[in-house]
């Protein structure tokens, strides 16, 4: 198992090198998402200081904790657009008949297909979170201990799988409908709901967010288990395994898409 994840690494490391050679060709493009993005999260940043003029405070979260909560949403998004950005397109190769070369090959047909595309503008929502979580650490006082930095990775990894799973399941519906794109879309916007505190909602769409599509795991249960360790519950300490239960599921419905796939019939 270590020797094919080094060989996948190893792999994954080469097509993304000469893909990054080849959008750099394009270095004012890149700087112009790169700029288009950070600004795009700055709205939200703006957003939330004018909320929090006429809301001081949500209950506990205060706008540093709210400044955290965004920030570490981000960053729970950005490996599906650094990583994952070549699903959106997915219904393409479908309706094409080119997905059919992911069949030839003798590697992973998921990481095949995602591998091909690396989203460079995702560096600077990276960067731009990383100065939110930093910054909003900073004036809520939360502590940066070994044990709180392992906790805040798994977290992260966890939450990060979330949304990967969630456009998983979404892309994989193209396996069996003609245009996938209005499920993508669909899926995607709930990102932003991942932004504010899931106690601004009623028990309904509480229970919306944590079970059907979960995306309370995103960023609101893990940031309630590191900066309010005190509200701690059974679903909250349940976060850091969600993720990886969900993207068991959304591989196996990968895989059954892949084995229903009959081509295009050209």
């Amino acid at each position: 198992m270590l020797k094919n994840l080094r060989f996948y690494f190893k792999l994954y490391f080469k097509i993304t090198s000469q893909y990054i050679k080849a959008r750099m060709q394009y270095r004012v493009d890149f700087l112009i998402s790169i700029i288009g993005i950070i600004f795009t999260n700055l709205i939200g940043i703006v957003f939330l200081w004018v909320l929090s003029l006429s809301i001081p405070s949500i209950g506990k979260w205060e706008i540093d904790h709210l400044l955290f909560l965004y920030g570490f949403s981000l960053l729970a998004v950005t490996p599906l657009q650094l990583f994952f950005d070549h699903i959106w397109i997915l219904r393409y190769r479908l309706q094409e008949g080119d997905f059919i070369k992911y069949y030839l090959k003798p590697l992973n047909s998921l990481f095949y297909y995602v591998s091909e595309v690396f989203d460079l503008k995702g560096l600077g929502q990276l960067g731009f979170s990383i100065v939110i979580i930093i910054y909003s650490s900073i004036k809520i006082g939360f502590e940066w201990t070994f044990l709180s930095t392992i906790i805040f990775i798994l977290l992260f990894f966890s939450a990060s799988l979330i949304m990967i799973s969630l456009m998983i399941i979404a892309a994989s519906a193209g396996f069996w409908i003609t245009n996938s794109y209005s499920i993508l879309a669909f899926i995607f916007n709930f990102k932003d709901f991942s932004k504010y505190p899931l106690s601004i909602f009623d028990g309904m769409f509480k229970f919306f967010f944590t079970f059907v599509i979960p995306i309370g795991f995103v960023a609101f249960y893990p940031t309630t288990l590191l900066i309010f360790p005190e509200d701690i519950d059974l679903t909250i300490i349940l976060s850091p395994f969600f993720g990886v239960g969900l993207f068991i599921l959304a591989y196996s419905i990968w895989k059954k898409g892949m084995n229903n796939w009959s081509g295009t019939g050209t």
